[in-house]
């Protein structure tokens, strides 16, 4: 079934981009390199019926693969191996990044979080219908990680060898992750 572009928002249209750069945190080691981006309304049209069909295609025809629906994690953890995108499709909610020093910011229905591999996050607080579909860029593999000390050196090795990734999972090669992670 081709992908109706109508839930995107218009590449013309200025779209509201927070990038926040996330230093170290103990052993959280976020990513010396790119920060974490919140896209508002990045599918400001989606439609009521399968929502989370619309991102997880709009994902994968970029690249970002391994599409999966829930929530977010109610404690800290990211992925050194892997680029992670996170489309909300119902309710919203807020979300910590970083590690437990770092900012909380809020998703809503049509918003996209764009994390660098490395980049720690946990949900604060989310509505009854909360509910995202994640990937990763190009289709990586992705491991999971809580902050273990003894992790750390490991951890950040692996996060300096993850690669730029080829689109925005949205976007393709005109979206807002190329022009804030060069």
């Amino acid at each position: 079934m081709p992908l109706n572009p109508e839930p995107f928002a218009n590449a013309s249209e200025p779209l509201e981009v927070q990038a926040h750069r996330l230093t170290a945190q103990g052993s959280f080691p976020n990513n010396p390199r790119w920060p974490a981006l919140v896209c508002r309304g990045a599918f400001p049209r989606l439609p009521s019926i399968e929502p989370a069909v619309v991102i997880k295609r709009a994902f994968a025809s970029h690249a970002w693969c391994d599409g999966w629906r829930d929530g977010v994690y109610d404690y800290h953890h990211f992925h050194s191996t892997a680029h992670e995108v996170l489309g909300c499709y119902a309710g919203k909610a807020r979300v910590q990044l970083g590690g437990p020093e770092g900012p909380i910011v809020e998703v809503a229905r049509g918003d996209v979080l764009i994390l660098p591999a490395g980049v720690a996050h946990k949900r604060i607080e989310a509505d009854a219908s909360f509910a995202v579909v994640g990937a990763y860029a190009d289709g990586r593999d992705y491991d999971m990680q809580c902050g273990e000390p003894d992790r750390t050196a490991e951890c950040t090795r692996n996060i300096a060898a993850v690669p730029l990734p080829h689109a925005d999972p949205v976007y393709g090669v005109t979206g807002p992750l190329l022009t804030h992670w060069r």
